[in-house]
């Protein structure tokens, strides 16, 4: 369905891969120059009127936070996808929605906020459904996209210091999967994403008090998984 024939207001299904391909497009600068060069609200009304290109301009700009906030929270490039993939489909079909009582980057920040804590709560009702990260070496799959690169090759060159960092790894990961899906989420915004205490609370509709006392709780937890790592 043609980006400038969506229905305002319609909940309409749209193909995931239509907005990767919308993503490609974006990095590869079929925006245009005149679009890089406008400031945000114009190019939002502009996308809100329907205008393509002014959409892919919005991901062009915006698709690396998405990543970077999936990967972090989700841990696996498998569902951080999924999480880019859908967030972006719900930033596409309620783009009509948004207004500038807040910015653009928060009002997003909430759909891919709510859209990761879907996902980590369906992973806590049903971890067997979870398949094993497989991660490889980027020499092996030159071609791969993002997700795929995600790696630290120079592991690879000390096999013991691998396997020393594995173990670490899935120590990490484990004490990440103790907390609940909101503590887990205020966790990796504040100190993965760098966002301040009140940023993060408007993200995630609530107070700046209430994202210092989860963030509180989720450290204390995370040094009591964690103490006997040095």
């Amino acid at each position: 369905m043609p980006f400038e024939n969506m229905p305002e207001g319609e909940d309409v299904a749209l193909p995931a891969d239509r907005v990767i391909a919308v993503a490609k497009a974006a990095r590869g600068g079929s925006a245009g120059c005149a679009l890089s060069s406008l400031e945000d609200q114009v190019v939002i009304e502009r996308a809100q009127a329907g205008e393509r290109a002014a959409f892919e301009e919005l991901v062009h700009r915006y698709d690396r936070d998405v990543l970077r906030l999936a990967l972090n929270v989700l841990r696996s490039p498998e569902d951080a996808r999924d999480v880019y993939q859908e967030s972006f489909l719900k930033i596409y079909r309620n783009l009509h929605r948004f207004r500038s009582e807040c910015s653009f980057h928060t009002w997003m920040y909430r759909i891919v906020t709510n859209v990761c804590l879907d996902h980590l709560r369906q992973r806590r009702r049903r971890p067997e459904d979870q398949a094993p990260v497989v991660m490889t070496r980027a020499h092996e799959n030159p071609g791969g996209d993002f997700f795929d690169r995600q790696h630290d090759e120079r592991a690879h060159s000390d096999p013991e210091q691998s396997l020393l960092g594995q173990e670490i790894g899935q120590q990490i990961d484990a004490a990440l999967g103790a907390l609940s899906p909101r503590e887990r989420m205020i966790f990796e915004m504040k100190h993965c994403q760098g966002l301040r205490l009140r940023a993060i609370g408007e993200a995630l509709g609530t107070t700046e008090e209430t994202v210092k006392n989860s963030l509180f709780r989720a450290t204390r937890k995370l040094r009591g998984q964690l103490e006997g790592l040095r």
